[in-house]
């Protein structure tokens, strides 16, 4: 089990004014971070890659479908062909910046909504677009895994179940599925159940506590959620997803008006804590 940190809790741009934050993580005892990455400038994510190799740390990815014209469920063949691309570029950054693993809701903008659930036209573009995508992140040794968001950002794939049928869908062992306890805690009847349902197609899990503050604290049952997990046979990343206010774009479109923690600080104290806590209890 490796033990991660995503750098949107301080930004969704990460540049050198960032990099002594690497050190700082690597000294509380993280393994990795997880770069947000939204644009597709190779060159510069190679000089991150570099910086968290040099901290001593590894690295996953998160990135989101920017547009329509990026859309992979649009009937407009045009933008899921830009979706292809799109992809494509964002797992050439992957490899650029050593990542092992691509996550996030990479099938359609977020806030966009049809007033229906998504259309079997609509579950089979996505599978098209995934499909022609995973042989490119299978020769750079990229894994994705599709996160199921809450109903409020998206209606493609709100639970887990969702996930793992269209994963299924795809039929490729590049793609799974991820877990995040933040939408699982909204849309899941079973928040645990639904771990150990799934647990064989589970690439990546996002520890994410129930306001999106500090891991450890509000009602996400951790000490189940890390046994499921444990005594599953889970050995891959515990990346901590937390959101503040210091990015004002950021914090509109992940909704954040007020502060969900004391600090960063805190978040990544306490919330190491809590994954390293848990997971030796669970054991």
């Amino acid at each position: 089990m490796k033990i991660g940190m995503n750098m949107l809790l301080w930004t969704p741009s990460v540049t050198e004014e960032h990099f002594p934050l690497f050190q700082t993580l690597k000294n509380i005892g993280y393994d990795g971070v997880e770069i947000p990455i939204f644009d597709t400038e190779v060159t510069h994510y190679k000089n991150v890659g570099k910086a968290i190799k040099d901290a001593g740390l590894l690295s996953s990815v998160v990135s989101v479908i920017p547009d329509e014209t990026h859309n992979p469920i649009s009937p407009n063949p045009d933008f899921r062909q830009g979706a292809i691309d799109y992809l494509r570029q964002i797992i050439d950054c992957c490899e650029a910046v050593n990542a092992d693993i691509l996550c996030g809701p990479l099938y359609q903008p977020l806030g966009t909504f049809s007033g229906s659930g998504p259309t079997d036209e609509e579950k089979r573009y996505a599978v098209e677009v995934h499909q022609q995508v995973c042989e490119h992140a299978q020769n750079a040794s990229v894994e994705i895994a599709i996160e199921s968001l809450n109903r409020f950002e998206c209606y493609f794939l709100n639970t887990l179940s969702d996930a793992a049928a269209h994963a299924k869908h795809v039929g490729h062992p590049a793609l799974g599925v991820m877990y995040d306890t933040f939408h699982g805690n909204l849309e899941e009847k079973e928040p645990v159940g639904c771990i150990t349902k799934h647990l064989d197609q589970i690439k990546h899990i996002h520890v994410s506590a129930s306001d999106r503050g500090t891991p450890g604290k509000g009602h996400v049952p951790w000490g189940d959620t890390f046994s499921a997990l444990r005594q599953g046979g889970y050995d891959r990343w515990l990346t901590i997803e937390a959101f503040g206010r210091s990015m004002p774009a950021l914090a509109a479109t992940t909704k954040v008006w007020r502060d969900l923690s004391i600090s960063p600080k805190e978040v990544c104290e306490v919330g190491f804590s809590t994954i390293k806590d848990g997971w030796a209890a669970a054991g």
